[in-house]
């Protein structure tokens, strides 16, 4: 071990990292954010809290099971930037690690004992051939990696393309997106309780466009989880 952490202090010489929040210099066995970014990351702990201000979002519009977020996030935070960097600086691995950080609070919640399947809400074609990948599907990734839930990023489909969220009030982002989600394997999905995994959740529009199609299919159960939350 000591070898190992040697070899990884060198590498950081040659190769510096840093952290994708803050800046600084990432130390050892630190990875996209450091250590004092981690130990201030305004964490929700709402998957411990059943009917928390998320799970309202969707009340009297959609049975969801239970619903989260790893953290909060508001004008000029350093969390900000870091999600800003995972949709649009090619910065996938933040998804992969925060997706693990977010995984490892579910893994142990009892609220979430019961998933069987993740499902990142899916980007249209044209849009993930441009940004290269889905953020969602890497922080699904790394919520798999910890819980050793099954990902499933092929029964749902988005099939149209919609303009981008951003600006837009809680209505133009419902009709920006309501029918734009499709099930194309349900037989796949039936019977089962499903993670519906996102980057961002403000309004819900995008969770409850997606959730409303998945609750279609025979006995299948929603919950939700996503990186941040505004607060």
């Amino acid at each position: 071990m000591l070898w190992v952490e040697l070899i990884q202090n060198f590498t950081a010489l040659l190769f510096p990292r840093h952290c994708e929040a803050c800046g600084c210099a990432l130390r050892g066995r630190e990875r996209v954010l450091c250590m004092s970014c981690i130990y201030h990351l305004p964490r929700t702990n709402y998957w411990k809290e059943a009917g928390n201000t998320i799970e309202q979002l969707f009340w009297g519009k959609l049975r969801i099971e239970h619903a989260c977020a790893l953290f909060f996030f508001g004008k000029g935070s350093r969390y900000r930037n870091l999600l800003h960097k995972l949709k649009y600086s090619e910065k996938k691995e933040i998804g992969v690690e925060m997706g693990r950080r977010l995984g490892m609070e579910l893994k142990n919640a009892p609220l979430y004992q019961s998933i069987e399947t993740i499902i990142p809400v899916p980007l249209h074609p044209k849009k993930q051939r441009k940004r290269g990948y889905n953020q969602s599907e890497q922080i699904a990734r790394g919520i798999a990696e910890i819980t050793g839930w099954s990902i499933d990023n092929k029964s749902v489909t988005r099939k149209l393309f919609t303009a981008t969220q951003t600006r837009k009030t809680r209505m133009e982002r419902w009709e920006n997106v309501a029918e734009v989600f499709t099930v194309t394997q349900a037989e796949a999905l039936t019977g089962k309780h499903v993670l519906l995994v996102d980057d961002v959740i403000t309004t819900g529009a995008t969770i409850e466009a997606c959730a409303q199609q998945l609750l279609q299919i025979d006995k299948c159960k929603v919950s939700v989880a996503a990186l941040a939350c505004v607060n």
